[in-house]
């Protein structure tokens, strides 16, 4: 007998909460959750909750990055464009999700944040790295490429 779990990663689907086993070489734009059949990946960044954020720390191991921000924050709405994009090239390896932290002040001071935006990123369930301050074009890039070490 094999051990899967070398194999496999758990996804939380951020749209119904049912976690999924997913394949480790299978992108994310090909999987979808086994009970509401939503596509697992984020080509978008997608808006969570503190309740879906201890949901993903508790039983997701794959790749994801949160940004912690809020509406009135300018360099949040300045950086949101460039989260989107990195959003789209990276939506087969890492997902993205948006964390209010107006709306949701105890997961913000959970997390230990001091200022927005800050982006956080996880993988294997862990934290691997958390980054303060607007993060825009190349250097937004550069961050999520060296963190998860991709390629592309």
């Amino acid at each position: 007998m094999t051990d899967t779990s070398v194999d496999t990663r758990m996804l939380v689907c951020v749209h119904c909460g049912a976690t999924n086993r997913v394949s480790v070489g299978q992108p994310l734009t090909g999987g979808r959750c086994g009970k509401c059949k939503t596509s697992l990946a984020t080509p978008q960044p997608v808006d969570i909750d503190e309740k879906m954020l201890a949901r993903l720390q508790a039983r997701d191991t794959g790749a994801y990055v949160l940004d912690v921000w809020a509406p009135w924050c300018g360099p949040c709405r300045m950086m949101a464009p460039a989260y989107a994009e990195a959003a789209t090239r990276f939506a087969g390896q890492v997902r993205f999700f948006k964390l209010n932290s107006d709306q949701n002040q105890s997961a913000s001071s959970g997390l230990g944040i001091r200022g927005i935006p800050t982006l956080i990123a996880w993988k294997d369930a862990k934290k691997i790295a958390q980054q303060p301050g607007a993060q825009t074009g190349d250097g937004l890039i550069n961050w999520i490429k060296s963190t998860f070490r991709l390629s592309a």
